[in-house]
């Protein structure tokens, strides 16, 4: 969902979760990819493979 750019709001109604923990789930992807930024995360996850544009 982070590469259709949606916003947390977004995915957390999408997935019925709490925006909260969307945040959370975020911010923790960011730092164990050691990244600045939602956008590097994106960037870093399709470098290694685990997503596909």
């Amino acid at each position: 969902m982070l590469v259709q750019d949606k916003t947390t709001k977004e995915i957390a109604e999408q997935l019925f979760i709490s925006e909260k923990t969307v945040r959370n789930h975020i911010s923790n992807t960011i730092q164990k990819l050691q990244v600045k930024g939602r956008s590097q995360a994106v960037v870093e996850l399709i470098r290694l493979g685990e997503i596909q544009l």
